[in-house]
């Protein structure tokens, strides 16, 4: 078994004690973003759709450095302090993926990492 530790400048930085991505073997664990800057490590607040964006471009850079990108992603969990957002991550979803989508689950929470309104977190099944 390998086990790989995936970084990349690209998304927002761990902000605590564990790492952007893992790769054991040919499944790459991403550790949930937020709707960080890069760059700035600023929150993207207030535009929904800017937000949602924004954790699906972090995703992503995590995913390509890991030698994969979001269609490869076998799994993946939505976390937003008000469901009614849902709709919106649906739409903004299909702009990102194609089919056939990944396995998924939409969770309402009481509160995120730095006050945020949305995470994901997922699970990438890459060639070896």
């Amino acid at each position: 078994m390998s086990r790989e530790i995936i970084h990349t400048d690209n998304a927002p930085a761990a902000i605590g004690p564990y790492s952007q991505a893992v790769r054991v073997d040919n499944t790459v664990y991403l550790s949930g973003q937020i709707p960080l800057i890069p760059e700035s490590m600023e929150l993207v607040t207030g535009d929904m759709n800017a937000q949602i964006r924004q954790v699906f471009d972090n995703l992503s850079a995590v995913c390509q450095a890991a030698g994969g990108n979001l269609d490869d992603i076998a799994k993946l969990n939505i976390f937003l302090t008000d469901l009614s957002h849902f709709p919106t991550v649906n739409e903004i979803m299909s702009e990102y993926f194609t089919e056939p989508y990944p396995a998924r689950a939409a969770i309402g929470v009481a509160s995120l990492p730095k006050a945020a309104e949305v995470e994901m977190d997922a699970v990438m099944v890459i060639e070896s």
